[in-house]
């Protein structure tokens, strides 16, 4: 009989500066994942490693984690938050890779090492580097005498927010649990400090809860041991705190295993006061707790008054159809111009009902008729966009709501150049202020959900990188569950397709192992997520989308790693479809519930459309709307 195979240690665990200097000496490659205690190595580039070391099956190539708390070599890695990759060869630094991003790793990792085999093998000079942030921190902390040694600095314009791990998730050791799972959603912790609050510290931190009924049960709990007082950012969100509080979940631990049960409330919590963590409500609450727990970290202050005085915000821009149809790429270049980014776009027909309530404060107006008439003429294009004091700036460029007073006061303004002549109606529209924009984009880009699945051949390989994307690019993932599908269920979601030559092939790869699905939420979900995915061709993917899932991870129009459904209606169609008449709970015997069910009906949408492509032109209500 064959004996059992033994494992193989992936990655070398390196705990002192003796064992590191021993790993340097190592011939060939090593990159080495270095990290700090309290948070762990990265463990979503664990699979893409195991990947190319199996593929490669090279000597050569070592990987290794270290923690940097322990060793000397490492002290400048300390107190950083972001996982960093090293890449040593002949005990030099030959290349650094900042974030969990698969394709530069993977990039790196083959270049490097082709690289060390020329100096091994041919005498080659190897190109050592030193780690330019780190020189770069050095000459940026130079410069500033009058600023306390003991300050840190929060980046102009980095939104923030203060995150506390409740002393019953650190009594019952959950802590470092939750900390690796912040950093895994995508957030950067800033800073994290142990600390125990007094009484009284703790009556001040929630002073403006003083009038409830169990404020004085609220501090005993508060003080009664350890904390962990984080402050939370993330790369890429305009606001953090909206998505942090999406991800803890809501304050009632039972609303939160109901409605949101992969948050963290409702993963850590028991009760509403022994919730697990906390979070700012707004940005005055996360600057007031800033001050009270981190009195060193100050934010970074720009030169200029006028740099100083700006606010990011968002504003909804409207192009209504007669400047939509003869001159929308202009309009879409202006905006360009004048420094706005459009962070969502959609072209949508509107039916009176939604013209009624979205213009409700002008309908008693005389011009309403018209406008009426006017937006229901053809489609319109709704655009978030972006900019310091948008609402501003976005209104300065439209010009005047009256056309005569554009054309005469502002002849270059938006309104004077593009609205037809004999129209009464000017043809492009702009939030009146912050609040007014925020409701409006709420109106056209609604918080959706989607479905997400991430498909047999993708789990096998890049499962933790597809999972990383996904919460780096902002969703909230709603539910999550991983099921294999067997024959009858994966027949029954394409039963539309019965008969079509692609029909078996399609079954059967669907079947061959597990998905995983999720549904996902954010504004514009659908269309946010199909953008994310790629075109249904990966060939087409690698020209038209680069950076999407289908580029970096399909292997074919049948293997395309990923699947969303095309509209929301569709999605909400195959959700209630699943949920009411294919009993996943029962065919897996285990627990699912029904958001996870209509993620695998979505998923089978997904998979019809994007292995028969030939099926768009037959079903042109499913891909184009």
């Amino acid at each position: 009989m064959a004996g059992k195979k033994k494992d193989i240690i992936l990655q070398i665990t390196i705990n002192n500066q003796e064992q590191w200097e021993e790993v340097l000496t190592s011939k060939g490659l090593i990159v080495v994942d270095v990290y700090q205690a309290w948070c762990g190595p990265c463990k979503t580039t664990v699979s893409l490693f195991r990947k190319i070391k199996n593929e490669l099956g090279d000597d050569l190539l070592q990987f290794a984690v270290a923690e940097v708390d322990s060793i000397d070599a490492l002290e400048k890695y300390r107190g950083k938050c972001e996982p960093t990759f090293l890449f040593f060869a002949g005990g030099d630094l030959v290349a650094v890779v900042r974030g969990a991003n698969a394709p530069l790793l993977q990039k790196t990792i083959l270049e490097q090492l082709e690289a060390e085999k020329k100096v091994l093998n041919h005498g080659l000079d190897r190109k050592v580097i030193k780690d330019e942030a780190l020189l770069e921190e050095e000459e940026e902390s130079s410069p500033l005498p009058a600023q306390a040694e003991d300050d840190d600095l929060i980046p102009s314009g980095k939104s923030y927010t203060v995150a506390i791990i409740k002393p019953d998730a650190v009594a019952h050791g959950k802590a470092d649990e939750i900390i690796m799972k912040i950093q895994e959603a995508g957030f950067e912790i800033l800073a994290n400090e142990e600390k125990t609050m007094s009484e009284s510290e703790a009556r001040d931190f929630y002073h403006h809860r003083a009038g409830e009924e169990k404020f004085q049960e609220l501090v005993q709990f508060m003080s009664s041991g350890p904390c962990h007082v984080l402050i939370i950012s993330r790369s890429g969100d305009e606001d953090v705190i909206p998505t942090w509080r999406e991800f803890i979940g809501p304050t009632d631990v039972e609303v939160a295993k109901k409605e949101k049960p992969e948050s963290l409330r409702a993963q850590y919590g028991t009760e509403v006061l022994y919730n697990a963590v906390h979070g700012s409500n707004d940005r005055e609450q996360a600057s007031r707790e800033l001050a009270f727990f981190f009195p060193s970290f100050k934010l970074q202050q720009q030169n200029t008054e006028e740099s100083a005085s700006r606010t990011p915000e968002r504003t909804l821009a409207l192009i209504r159809p007669d400047v939509l149809r003869d001159s929308k790429d202009e309009v879409l270049q202006s905006i360009r111009d004048a420094g706005f980014s459009i962070a969502m776009q959609k072209e949508i027909m509107l039916t009176e009902q939604q013209i009624r309530e979205f213009y409700k404060e002008h309908v008693d107006q005389e011009y309403f008729p018209a406008l009426q008439q006017q937006m229901m003429s053809g489609p319109v294009l709704a655009l978030a966009l972006v900019k310091d004091d948008a609402v501003k700036h976005w209104r300065n460029l439209l010009g005047p709501a009256d056309l005569t007073e554009a054309l005469s006061n502002a002849p270059d303004s938006l309104r004077a150049r593009f609205t037809p002549r004999e129209s009464t109606i000017n043809q492009l529209h702009g939030s009146s202020s912050p609040i007014e924009a925020e409701n409006e984009i709420n109106f056209f880009f609604p918080v959706e959900k989607t479905l997400a699945a991430i498909k047999p051949d993708a789990m096998e390989e890049h499962r933790d990188e597809i999972m990383e994307r996904i919460q780096g690019a902002g969703f909230t993932i709603s539910q999550i569950k991983e099921t294999h599908l067997n024959q009858e269920m994966a027949e029954e979601f394409y039963k539309e397709h019965r008969g079509k030559p692609f029909f078996d092939e399609l079954v059967k790869y669907m079947c061959r192992g597990p998905c995983l699905m999720m549904i996902l939420s954010k504004e514009n979900a659908v269309q946010e997520w199909r953008s994310l995915m790629g075109p249904t061709d990966p060939t087409e993917a690698h020209t038209s989308s680069p950076d999407s899932l289908r580029s970096l991870f399909a292997k074919s129009v049948l293997q395309n790693a990923v699947h969303g459904s095309s509209n929301e209606k569709h999605a909400m169609e195959k959700i209630n479809f699943i949920f009411g008449d294919i009993e996943l709970e029962r065919a897996n015997n285990e627990t699912l519930l029904s958001d996870d069910a209509a993620d695998d009906m979505k998923q089978s949408e997904d998979n019809s459309e994007h292995t028969a492509p030939e099926e768009h032109e037959a079903e042109p209500s499913q891909e184009n709307s």
